[in-house]
């Protein structure tokens, strides 16, 4: 680990303004996992973000419009956040995500199989598509013009674009918790 965990009686106001509403969104949204230690500190993407809220600031904006509405289907999401993960060998994403996938009624096969890099034999149309995009967009070469068509066929134009976004941020993240080298949780499972 890279940045200590900042205690919370040491915050700055502009700290504890992003970590009280980080706070919030996480115990409002982010369930299943371990986000918050003992002693009340922000654990896995959230410290970096709140040690620098200049940058982490606006990462959090952009993970709360991701979360709140989302017109994708959980285990669609779910999909596309595990690609992402396992590209990126994103430890502490994967931890969360695996639990996280769990609860929104993803198989475990499935996310094993997606973690371990292969593509699921047994994955329905629309996360067929989903693999299918995530799996593309993480490669950084321009998205092919047959799997944008399946994915505004299966969600919409508005939905491609939720999904696209979606694996926009968790490169983000993922980047985030490697460049900092964001441990697990001490427990390593969820709550």
């Amino acid at each position: 680990m890279r940045l200590p965990l900042i205690p919370t009686d040491t915050l700055t106001p502009e700290q504890k303004s992003l970590y009280d509403d980080m706070k919030k969104g996480i115990e409002a949204n982010f369930k299943g996992f371990t986000a918050i230690n003992e002693n009340g500190q922000l654990i896995g993407p959230w410290n970096p973000w709140l040690r620098f809220p200049k940058f982490g600031g606006p990462v959090w904006e952009y993970t709360k419009a991701m979360s709140s509405s989302p017109k994708l289907p959980r285990t669609v999401r779910e999909i596309a956040i595990l690609v992402t993960g396992t590209k990126f060998h994103a430890a502490y994403e994967l931890y969360a995500h695996v639990l996280i996938a769990e609860l929104r009624g993803l198989p475990d096969d499935k996310i094993t199989t997606i973690i371990s890099g292969n593509r699921p034999t047994d994955l329905t149309s629309e996360e067929a598509v989903a693999y299918d995009l995530a799996s593309s967009l993480v490669t950084g070469s321009t998205l092919p013009a047959l799997t944008y068509k399946r994915a505004v066929a299966a969600f919409g134009e508005d939905g491609a674009a939720e999904f696209i976004y979606l694996v926009g941020l968790y490169c983000t993240v993922s980047v985030v918790l490697n460049g900092f080298d964001v441990p697990l949780p001490q427990d390593g499972t969820a709550d």
